[in-house]
């Protein structure tokens, strides 16, 4: 930490010492970007391109779906100042980070520093590590996303914001090849595509598809589908089916928490799986499933909100059936399903920045407390 601080300081005080080079913007147009025409479902040209074989800088990138990086700036030829994208039609949120980078060489240390983040404490300082995924390990060797940095470290920068100041995570960086395409991300990714496709796996499925049923919800402030899953036994008594309990289940309300999508993967594996145990609870409860209540911010790179900024876990009091679609139409399911029969559960998934390892938040009655 010390280390750190006396690095920024020494910034502050030499700044001509710094290259201060904006090699990457997800808004901003680059000279060389200026007049090129993409076409939808193309990838955008690069921001920057190296001059030749002896240019070292770093190719960054992050438009594309769940990706954020909003810039990246060279400090020196080896050290880079990220900036984050706070979430859509918010000026706060920054936490999640996705983004690839390219034109790296083997045997350098890379220093990364994200200096936009807002919470005062992170796992970052009890061990964790940032996640990367390296093409060309997961090309020879199979190994997909795995935990790398050295030099972690979190702390109070001197960038002044309204509340006080923002926190920096620095980490060095090796990279073990150089014709690669590397990508770094604050957790295990799990976008809105990667849902369809396990979705449509299910469903294309001979055993797994008899054992639910998927139709759209609702549909998002941008046209996304929000799905809504049945698993029961569907070829059981008609009768013995009306007396079988509920049970709600949701993920992913707040975008940034993939682990939540993760969780959501291995119950549906589960649920929908051959055990003896599955079967037990699909012949005797009825589950319903909202696998993703938020897509446009999964889409976006969000971490906590939709596209009109609202954190969509306060909304359930009094959703909005335009503003909160997601929201509004899973809390009238329940209601229909209360209805329908007894629901002795809702679960409903996230992940946390500094708690570690599983836990539980319940609701409570202060004004009748023996009902639950």
């Amino acid at each position: 930490m010390a280390e750190m601080t006396f690095h920024e300081a020494s910034r502050l005080a030499h700044p001509s010492s710094c290259l201060n080079k904006v090699v990457y913007d997800s808004v901003d147009l680059s000279p060389a970007q200026k007049g090129v025409t993409t076409r939808p479902g193309e990838p955008f040209p690069p921001y920057y391109k190296p001059d030749g074989p002896e240019d070292t800088t770093l190719v960054f990138e992050s438009r594309f779906e769940h990706g954020n990086l909003r810039r990246a700036i060279q400090i020196h030829s080896f050290e880079y100042d990220l900036v984050l994208k706070p979430d859509t039609n918010t000026r706060g949120h920054t936490q999640w980070y996705y983004f690839s980078v390219q034109n790296m060489r083997p045997g350098v240390r890379y220093k990364f520093n994200i200096i936009n983040l807002l919470k005062p404490n992170s796992l970052y300082n009890q061990g964790m590590k940032p996640l990367l995924y390296s093409e060309k390990i997961a090309s020879d060797k199979g190994l997909g996303w795995h935990r790398v940095g050295e030099d972690i470290c979190y702390y109070q920068n001197h960038i002044k914001r309204k509340a006080g100041f923002y926190y920096t995570l620095t980490f060095g960086l090796d990279f073990p090849h150089s014709d690669d395409k590397c990508y770094l991300a604050y957790s295990h990714p799990y976008s809105y595509t990667d849902l369809q496709r396990y979705l449509k796996s299910l469903e294309e499925d001979p055993k797994r598809r008899n054992r639910f049923r998927r139709r759209p919800l609702c549909q998002t402030l941008a046209g996304n589908t929000v799905d809504l899953l049945t698993i029961t036994s569907f070829n059981g008594d008609p009768a013995a089916m009306r007396q079988r309990k509920g049970i709600v289940l949701s993920a992913r309300v707040h975008p940034g928490e993939t682990n939540a999508s993760w969780m959501m993967k291995g119950m549906l594996d589960y649920l929908t799986g051959p055990s003896l145990d599955a079967k037990i609870l699909r012949d005797n409860f009825v589950f319903k499933i909202v696998p993703m209540l938020n897509p446009d911010g999964v889409i976006n790179g969000n971490h906590r909100t939709h596209l009109a900024g609202n954190d969509l876990n306060r909304q359930w009091i009094d959703p909005s059936k335009k503003i909160h679609p997601s929201i509004y139409y899973t809390k009238q399911m329940i209601k229909r399903f209360v209805e329908d029969r007894e629901v002795v559960l809702y679960c409903d998934l996230h992940g946390h920045s500094r708690k570690k390892n599983i836990f539980i938040y319940g609701c409570d009655n202060k004004d009748q407390p023996l009902i639950r």
